[in-house]
């Protein structure tokens, strides 16, 4: 059976189109069977996009790890277009839609591609947002979070969404250790946004 971190999808392509809306800014999202939250933005990520984009100023190299078909780094590279965003994914379904998402909305400053984990990230970034895929197992989790701290800039900072009662404690004591800091933006119905920044 594949699950939306899996790179091959073998459920039946059923599409769902809805808009995605942040202050006055819109995308139209076109989302599929086999990928991560299919017919709307789920509510860590949108959380995770509206704690980021109220610290975040533009004109920074970002990557949106896991970025599914798009959401999250399509939002933050709609309001800043200054900004340079990676997106990466090892679905190739999600990739093809977050693609085709970002042409649709006229966004051409994203890069999308490939990756498991950040195995095939090459460049480094001033932030890194994840809402980590938690059913692929801690160990998957924690690979995401020590290549995120190997991939940012000094200064550079990581934000993680998740659940308290999937592995919070656990990504945040992982944090702590990597990066000798730890912050939480935001807590709300059992999400946390974890912000921790590279010295």
């Amino acid at each position: 059976m594949s699950h939306y971190y899996s790179e091959e999808q073998n459920v039946a392509s059923n599409p769902v189109h809805f808009t995605y809306t942040y202050e006055e800014s819109k995308l139209e999202l076109k989302t599929d069977s086999g990928v991560f939250s299919k017919g709307s933005i789920d509510f860590g990520s949108d959380l995770l996009v509206r704690v980021f984009l109220k610290e975040s100023v533009g004109d920074a190299s970002i990557l949106d790890v896991g970025c599914g078909y798009g959401p999250i780094g399509l939002m933050v590279a709609k309001i800043h277009p200054e900004n340079r965003v990676h997106m990466i994914d090892v679905n190739g379904r999600a990739l093809e839609l977050a693609q085709l998402n970002a042409q649709n909305n006229g966004i051409s400053n994203v890069t999308i591609y490939k990756s498991d984990a950040l195995d095939s990230v090459a460049s480094s970034f001033d932030a890194v947002l994840t809402n980590p895929p938690i059913r692929a197992g801690k160990e998957v989790v924690n690979k995401i979070l020590d290549q995120s701290y190997d991939k940012l800039n000094t200064k550079g900072a990581l934000y993680v969404v998740i659940q308290k009662k999937q592995g919070m404690p656990s990504a945040k004591k992982r944090m702590t250790e990597l990066f000798g800091n730890i912050e939480v933006l935001a807590k709300d119905k059992g999400y946390y946004i974890l912000k921790s920044v590279k010295g």
